[in-house]
Order: structure tokens, then C-alpha cells, then sequence
């Protein structure tokens, strides 16, 4: 028994030295471990292009003469956003802006966004220009975000898969000041409308609204531009007499609707009809997806951030291009992908809403792929109302009593 006792304890002192002996390779591989595991510090750029038609414009007011970094903005301060949440989910978001003139051909100016990386691309384009573009895009993988058109066509008969659409229809903007004008018992109207063809669209979005909710357009006129000077010295004499003589023979009316997305005429027509009534429309209580006014649901906070950056106030088209590429950010995240495929398909899920200080989180139509938004209301200085208005139910969303809804729609995605 006495035997045993220096036997054991040599076992015990082997063991012991052994495993000192052993320790530094076992400590060094956790190490090794951690060492593999490491991320590299690199991170996915994820590039989105702003392809956009511009040039500087007129307008009746010198007050309504576009910034010219209108959009851009909004989509730079979005960049700033998913840089925030990106750069601790290894992605890093850039922003590629292109200009092109309005009305010119634009497929070379897209292939070449498309040879630099680009593969989500915002289009503050004429409705004939994205589509001179879509198809290519759709073939080559790349998702085009709509932050400047408002047809509908865009949305209907040419519809497309991989182009979602954030700026809201001239039928969703119509729709929304038809419903605030019925909710105030304002049913009866008088429909003055310009000589262009985006005017003649406004006014048809308009009538369309009429029958939709009960309007009753009782007279129509046109106002046809004769290419005369916009700012003349004798111009305010002329407007304060010649347009009160203009709507003279009007039959008994509550509201005067105008169509004037040309700037010729729209902003002479309040305090200068021939019968004191409010005006709507292109101007007036003008629909609109946002008002630089706006402060409800979060929405200071956006415009002093856009402010800060920027050095004014939030436009429609600077919210459209944040709201888009917040999409592209938000999918991007939840995704844990750079893949164009994989972003559409959540941006289309149910899974998917977006955020943007407008008092509920936004979602598309499947049908379409038009994003689903309330339409603000409002004067140049404040927010009157939003749409859709109380009362205006719907058995999906409230929010698609707005534009075309699934029964009514035209689009086959292709």
C-alpha cells in the first residue's frame, strides 16, 4: 500500500506537466479559430444608378421653377440612410447620377450605367423613354424604380416585371382630390384643361374620377397655348382681365378642376375666376405623394434631415427617389443578398413595407408593382387633408381605392 503512493503521485505529476506542456497549442487554436472566422473588412457595394431626364425649366412662378437637384437629393440622403445600417451588414451602398436630355434617346446613356455596375436604377424619365429601356433592362437583370412618370399606361397595358413604380398615377393623385371634394359636399365641377397631351391625360384621370366617386363635371373648357410670353410687364393687367372673361359662361359650379401639368395657365386661374370658388388640381388644393409642409408621422424629422443636407425643404420627386432607394436598402438588409432576383422577390413578398412618414408602412400591388401611398392635399404653404378620406373603404386597403384596382387592371407583367 506504501508502494503505491510515489507511483501515483509520479502519474499525477506526469499528467500535470504534460498538459502544461500541451497548453500553448491548445490556446493557440481558439485562436486560430477566431482568426478564420474574422471578416476580411470587406464590404458589398451595391451601386444604384439615377438615370434622369433634365434640363432647366419655366414655370408661370418663379416660386415653382424646380430645384435642379430635385430627386437627387432625396436619393443622397437615402444613400446616407443604408450606409448607416450597411456598414455593420457588410454592404455599401453608391449612387451613379446620369443626365440626359429631355426627349433624347437614353439607351446608351442606361447601357453604359449597366457597364459600370450599375443594377438597380431609379428613372426620373418620360414614360416613352422607360420604355425604350425597360425591356433591356429586364433582359440583362436589372430593376428600374419609376421616381418621375405618372402614366398609367406605365402601370396597365405597359406594364412591366422588373419596373416598379414609387411615383404615384395621375389616376392615384386624381382619385385622391375627387375623394376630399365629395367628403366636403362639393359635388358639382367645372374642368378647365391645357392644349398638351399631359394635360389632356390629367384631365381624363380627373373625369374618370367624376364617375368613380360620384363628381359631376358640369362644363369643360380648353385653354389653348398660343406660345405667347410667360412675363410680360402688362401680364398681371392682362390675366386680372382676360381670365375672369374666360370662365364667364360657366354654369353653376362648386369647384374649379384644372389640368395644366404644362405651366401655362394653371397658376392664374385662383382669385381670378368670374364666381368666387375654390380651385383644384394643378393648382389651388394641389394632389400630390408629398408637401414640403408635411411634419405628421415622423415627418419633421425627414425634412430637418433632408434640410441639413440639402438646404431646403423635401419636394414630391426628392421623397419618390428616398422612397426608392430606402426599398432597395431595406430589401437589401433583410435579404442579406446584392442579387437583383432575390431583392424582387422580396420587394413582391408579403414580407416586405417600407417606412416613409406617411402614417402607414407601404406596400406594392402585386398586380402592378405600383407602391400603395396616401396622396397629400395642399396649398403652397400647408397640408390641407390626405386621401384616401373617411369613409372610402376598401375590403384589401383603403389605400387601393386609390388609381386602378385588381378587378380594373390591364397589366400582364412581362
Amino acid at each position: 500500500m506504501k508502494g503505491m503512493v510515489p507511483n501515483t503521485l509520479a502519474v499525477f505529476f506526469g499528467l500535470f506537466l504534460a498538459s502544461v506542456n500541451a497548453w500553448p497549442a491548445l490556446a493557440q487554436q481558439p485562436s486560430n479559430q477566431a482568426q478564420a472566422a474574422k471578416p476580411q473588412n470587406q464590404s458589398i457595394e451595391i451601386k444604384i444608378g439615377y438615370l434622369r431626364a433634365y434640363a432647366p425649366q419655366l414655370a408661370l412662378s418663379v416660386l415653382d421653377i424646380p430645384p435642379g437637384d430635385e430627386g437627387v437629393a432625396g436619393a443622397n440622403v437615402a444613400i446616407n440612410d443604408n450606409n448607416t445600417t450597411g456598414k455593420f451588414l457588410g454592404q455599401k451602398f453608391t449612387l451613379d447620377v446620369n443626365e440626359v436630355k429631355p426627349d433624347a434617346d437614353v439607351v446608351q446613356a442606361f447601357n453604359d450605367m449597366i457597364a459600370k455596375g450599375d443594377r438597380y436604377v431609379l428613372a426620373d424619365l418620360s414614360a416613352k423613354q422607360l420604355l425604350s429601356i425597360a425591356d433591356i433592362a429586364r433582359d440583362k437583370g436589372v430593376l428600374i424604380f419609376n421616381v418621375g412618370a405618372t402614366d398609367d399606361i406605365l402601370r396597365e397595358e405597359e406594364c412591366r416585371v422588373n419596373v416598379f413604380h414609387i411615383e404615384p398615377t395621375r389616376s392615384m393623385l386624381a382619385d385622391g382630390l375627387a375623394q376630399y371634394l365629395i367628403w366636403k359636399q362639393w359635388p358639382k365641377w367645372v374642368l378647365l384643361f391645357g392644349s398638351h397631351e399631359p394635360d389632356h391625360l390629367f384631365a381624363d384621370a380627373l373625369r374618370r374620377a367624376a364617375t368613380r366617386f360620384g363628381g359631376q363635371i358640369v362644363a369643360e373648357k380648353e385653354f389653348k397655348d398660343t406660345g405667347t410670353s410667360r412675363r410680360t410687364d402688362t401680364g398681371i393687367i392682362q390675366i386680372q382681365q382676360q381670365m375672369p372673361v374666360f370662365m364667364q359662361d360657366l354654369p353653376e359650379h362648386d369647384v374649379v378642376l384644372v389640368a395644366d401639368e404644362s405651366q401655362v395657365f394653371g397658376t392664374y386661374v385662383p382669385y381670378h375666376t368670374w364666381i368666387p370658388r375654390p380651385v383644384a388640381g394643378s393648382a389651388g388644393l394641389v394632389p400630390s405623394s408629398w408637401h414640403p409642409a408635411s411634419e405628421q408621422w415622423g415627418g419633421s424629422q425627414m425634412q430637418n434631415r433632408f434640410a441639413k443636407a440639402s438646404g431646403r425643404r423635401m419636394l414630391s420627386k426628392d421623397m419618390s427617389a428616398w422612397t426608392a432607394v430606402r426599398i432597395v436598402g431595406e430589401a437589401a438588409a433583410r435579404t442579406q443578398s446584392d442579387d437583383p432576383k432575390k431583392i424582387s422577390d422580396y420587394i413582391r413578398s408579403d414580407d416586405f413595407s417600407i417606412a416613409a412618414f406617411k402614417g402607414q408602412k407601404l406596400t406594392f400591388r402585386k398586380w402592378n408593382l405600383q407602391l400603395r401611398q396616401p396622396i397629400f392635399l395642399g396649398d403652397r404653404t400647408s397640408v390641407v387633408s390626405t386621401s384616401p378620406q373617411q369613409g372610402f373603404l376598401h375590403q384589401v386597403s383603403e389605400l387601393d381605392t386609390l388609381g386602378v384596382d385588381q378587378p380594373e387592371t390591364k397589366c400582364t407583367l412581362k
